[in-house]
């Protein structure tokens, strides 16, 4: 029996979220024999570390503090043992701009993309490269808060009219925005768990396709943060029904991202399969993915064979060795 402190909640947009990861995950350990103590991350989670004194902090915090690194930091800091990818392999993967021009470094295909800072506007008057910048991405162009997750604050410009629009609604979330060519496509995620002991290396899960429903309140199909965590807003395909050759190809790519980003224990690759041409291009890598009952990550796990205690058991393994 090992005393868990799970990290939760926390102050960033994706804090209900996290909640339900971190309530899913407490039930998981207290089921496998574990000492659980949730923590609501808050202005005393040194005080009440220090209180509980866990054995190991299992981060379930998504989103800012959770996913950047800082809480990483402070844990290493503290010398308390924590799940998932260190503090440098976070801040690479929660920053979009970072991960993407990792990706593009190592040869990994991505979409094609810029970013700008808020001040860059300001001092430098940016705004008159928007012209540049459309003719290069073409339309529509997405626009990404670079530290986001859940698809929080992501906009479509069909043309240029939109896009002065789309920057101001993303520069709401962040103050580095991204500016990437659109795919049309199938949306495709590759989970990945850590093997335990010598010579067990990271094991790509199999490929979820996200086929989001339109309802009668809502025509789109957009994979936004409501499809992703409202249940029946999106059904999910595992395995997804690409082919034998593009699931390897997939699960390829998401293992290199891994790699290349430095993460451990879990992670979950999002990528875009291009209609038309089969192209796989990744999106991003998420270190500390969502576990609530309509995340993917543990879809993949099941449909694997790695029931959800199985899962958590293995994160925790992967953690104390």
């Amino acid at each position: 029996m090992t005393l868990i402190a799970v990290l939760k909640g926390g102050r960033s947009l994706e804090r209900q979220v996290s909640l339900k990861s971190g309530a899913r995950v407490e039930e998981a350990l207290r089921a496998l024999g574990h000492e659980v103590v949730g923590i609501d991350v808050g202005p005393n989670l040194v005080a009440r570390l220090a209180e509980v004194g866990p054995e190991l902090a299992f981060i379930a915090l998504h989103g800012r503090d959770g996913e950047d690194g800082t809480v990483q930091e402070l844990l290493e800091v503290l010398q308390i043992p924590y799940t998932g990818s260190d503090a440098a392999a976070c801040v690479r993967a929660s920053d979009k701009v970072l991960t993407k021009q990792a990706l593009r470094d190592a040869g990994l295909p991505t979409a094609d993309f810029f970013f700008f800072s808020e001040g860059s506007f300001q001092s430098l008057g940016a705004g008159e490269a928007l012209s540049h910048v459309q003719a290069r991405l073409g339309f529509p162009i997405v626009i990404k808060p670079a530290g986001q997750g859940s698809s929080l604050g992501i906009k479509f410009a069909a043309n240029s009219t939109q896009l002065p629009t789309g920057l101001i609604a993303a520069f709401s979330y962040d103050r580095k925005v991204l500016l990437e060519r659109f795919i049309d496509g199938r949306d495709l995620a590759v989970g990945i768990v850590d093997g335990v002991g010598v010579g067990s290396g990271p094991q790509a899960l199999p490929v979820v396709e996200a086929l989001p429903q339109p309802d009668a309140e809502d025509s789109g199909t957009a994979y936004d943060y409501e499809h992703r965590y409202e249940i029946g807003r999106t059904r999910f395909v595992c395995p997804a029904e690409i082919g034998d050759e593009l699931s390897a190809r997939a699960a390829e790519l998401a293992l290199a991202t891994y790699a290349e980003l430095g993460c451990a224990g879990f992670a979950r690759v999002d990528l875009m399969l291009e209609r038309g041409s089969d192209e796989l291009f990744v999106l991003e890598c998420n270190s500390i993915p969502g576990l609530t009952e309509t995340s993917l990550l543990p879809q993949a796990a099941d449909v694997a064979g790695i029931g959800f205690e199985a899962l958590i058991e293995r994160i925790v393994a992967c953690a104390l060795a």
